[in-house]
């Protein structure tokens, strides 16, 4: 009987990648970054709590959700052929299940905040269910992605202040070029496989511009959030020397996707969450007294 409860949780934790935590710091870092801007330095425990526990929880049900839209399609490409839906190893309707109970616990975290951000939460979820089916019909899905990975950002303004200034939605925008830039790297992985399937990404969209126009994603996240957070820093020296540690991860990144290798395209992406720590760093270095 053990032996059987830990094959089920080896597959559950396999199913929500919990052995790739790179997924849900790529979503933690701008959310709490977002915490830090509105209550102008330290949120308070309480919040880092729920967000966090929070990212890593919706993350998981994200993967549940995804996994069992994309389980036909993922049979045809090599990295996500042995996914446990896919493979067959965890049903759709169980998968879904597991994805329930964890958006379920979420939303128990989200209910200690107050009305604004328990709204917001059920478009953030709204958005995430979107995703998945995204990838059939937009030419740019990770644009949809984009809002889905910086939700987190408005419901933090939220959490903190009861409503959301326009800053909160302008620094949505400039997070969505990161996201574009690191699930486009994500996407050149699959290129082949992906053209074969009949699977819409950027990589295929953007072609030959594929490599400058990551950069150029880079570029405008970093300026976006730059400009965005000046009103704020009380010691701007940290917040460049963040932006200057991303600055030379996104260079570093240039290089690994030069030649569109599969390697070096998937290197690039799973370290992107070196980017997002740099610039949470040096923006909570930065603000507050």
């Amino acid at each position: 009987m053990p032996s059987v409860f830990f094959s089920k949780l080896s597959l559950y934790l396999d199913l929500i990648r919990w052995n790739r935590p790179a997924g849900w710091l790529l979503l933690l870092w701008p959310t709490l970054s977002a915490l830090w801007l509105a209550a102008d330095g330290f949120p308070g425990w309480h919040l880092i709590t729920v967000f966090t526990l929070g990212t890593i929880l919706m993350r998981s049900a994200g993967c549940c959700v995804n996994d069992v839209a994309d389980r036909e399609f993922d049979k045809h490409v090599k990295r996500t052929a042995q996914r446990p839906v896919t493979s067959g190893r965890i049903s759709a309707r169980e998968a879904l299940l597991v994805g329930a109970v964890l958006a379920l616990a979420a939303f128990g975290l989200v209910l200690t905040t107050n009305a604004v951000t328990i709204a917001w939460s059920f478009a953030a979820l709204a958005v995430a269910l979107v995703y998945p089916y995204a990838k059939r019909y937009v030419s740019m899905p990770q644009a949809v992605l984009g809002v889905a990975f910086s939700f987190g950002i408005p419901m933090a303004f939220a959490a903190m202040l009861g409503s959301v200034p326009w800053q909160g939605w302008a620094l949505l925008v400039g997070n969505l070029f990161w996201v574009l830039a690191y699930d486009t790297e994500y996407a050149m992985v699959d290129r082949d496989d992906d053209l074969k399937i009949g699977m819409k990404t950027s990589a295929i969209t953007l072609g030959r511009w594929d490599v400058p126009a990551v950069l150029m994603f880079y570029v405008v996240y970093l300026a976006l959030w730059s400009w965005l957070v000046q009103p704020a820093l009380a010691r701007p020296w940290a917040w460049w020397l963040g932006v200057a540690v991303a600055g030379a991860q996104v260079v570093w990144h240039g290089t690994l996707i030069a030649d569109r290798s599969r390697d070096g395209c998937f290197k690039a992406f799973r370290l992107n969450h070196w980017v997002g720590l740099a610039v949470f760093v040096g923006l909570a270095l930065a603000i507050g007294a």
